[in-house]
């Protein structure tokens, strides 16, 4: 009975699924008709994920994107977007243009940009030179000056939500820390490292660094290339904030990738090999207190091999450059 019960749930939901994407893929067809005057003759679902749906669409025109927020509230991140793509521009970044962002032609808010070629940088067999790419555009990222710290800054006229400090930042929307104490209570590092971490960001706590952008997802996979290996675009600005460079980009970039590859990601920025090592205690610091919600989600499911699992990787077993 309770497997029969389960089917017709999951038909359910499939049918649910099915009407939601039909009704958004029709919500597209009516924004395009109203900045284009005529319907698109192809539509293609890209996907997306939580909080946007994403769609090829094919006009007489062009070729364009529309992306389309879950909620609401997603046309604030919309129009941080289109801020920060704009200004980088301005610098040199390549980026797919954004024609419209708006809330009047469908009941979800919307961006409409221009499709960009070239496939994500993944895969592609020369990611040696397009690391080195990579840390070059993220410096010249780093050179928008912005006012105020965090993810409400200078596209906002909402200055009550900005955090015109660095320290209020870390202390009200980074919340370090709580994080701090969550890594302290669940023992996921040792005394003697905990202790070293907490002195990080007391000194980091009372820097006078200026903002500037952050793209906050420089990764390979947000970065569109031609066959040559040619940056065409850098793509996913959902995440771009107002910060103290290059130390919150860097920790979120290579977080991912191998030594060799962030030496030459690092090379492409610039970093002399004594900035590096300046830099690395900050950058680490900063990397370990993001894992603090994940943490927290496992504590909570009471999973307890997740626990472990970061308990090894914060211990630093897993880096075999360091003694």
């Amino acid at each position: 009975m309770a497997r029969t019960a389960g089917a017709a749930r999951a038909r359910r939901e499939r049918s649910e699924n099915e009407q939601d994407a039909r009704s958004i893929e029709g919500y597209v067809r009516d924004i395009v008709r109203r900045y284009f005057s005529t319907a698109p003759k192809r539509i293609e679902a890209l996907g997306g994920g939580i909080t946007n749906h994403v769609y090829a669409v094919d006009h007489p025109d062009g070729q364009f994107i529309v992306r389309m927020g879950a909620t609401p509230a997603k046309v604030k991140e919309f129009l941080k977007e289109q801020w920060a793509i704009a200004r980088a521009a301005e610098v040199g970044v390549p980026s797919a243009e954004v024609l419209q962002v708006g809330t009047e032609a469908a009941p979800l808010p919307y961006m409409i940009m221009r499709k960009v070629d070239g496939t994500e940088a993944t895969h592609h067999p020369d990611r040696v030179a397009i690391l080195r790419e990579m840390g070059r555009l993220t410096r010249l990222i780093h050179g928008v000056r912005t006012s105020g710290f965090g993810h409400t800054f200078d596209w906002s006229n909402d200055l009550l939500s900005r955090n015109e400090t660095w320290k209020d930042y870390l202390q009200d929307e980074l919340k370090v820390g709580t994080r701090l104490d969550v890594l302290e209570e669940h023992e996921l590092l040792d005394k003697a490292a905990m202790k070293r971490l907490r002195a990080i960001w007391r000194e980091v706590e009372g820097w006078k660094k200026p903002p500037s952008l952050n793209h906050g997802d420089m990764r390979l996979k947000n970065v569109m290339v031609d066959d040559k290996g040619a940056v065409t675009a850098v793509i996913d600005w959902e995440f771009c904030s107002s910060n103290v460079a290059p130390y919150w980009d860097l920790s979120l970039t290579l977080h991912d990738l191998s030594i060799d590859a962030k030496q030459e990601y690092l090379a492409g920025y610039g970093l002399s090999a004594a900035e590096i090592r300046e830099a690395a205690p900050v950058i680490k610091a900063i990397n370990i207190v993001n894992y603090a919600h994940v943490i927290e989600a496992a504590i909570k499911d009471k999973d307890r091999d997740r626990i472990d699992h970061f308990r090894v990787r914060l211990s630093g077993a897993l880096d075999l450059y360091a003694i």
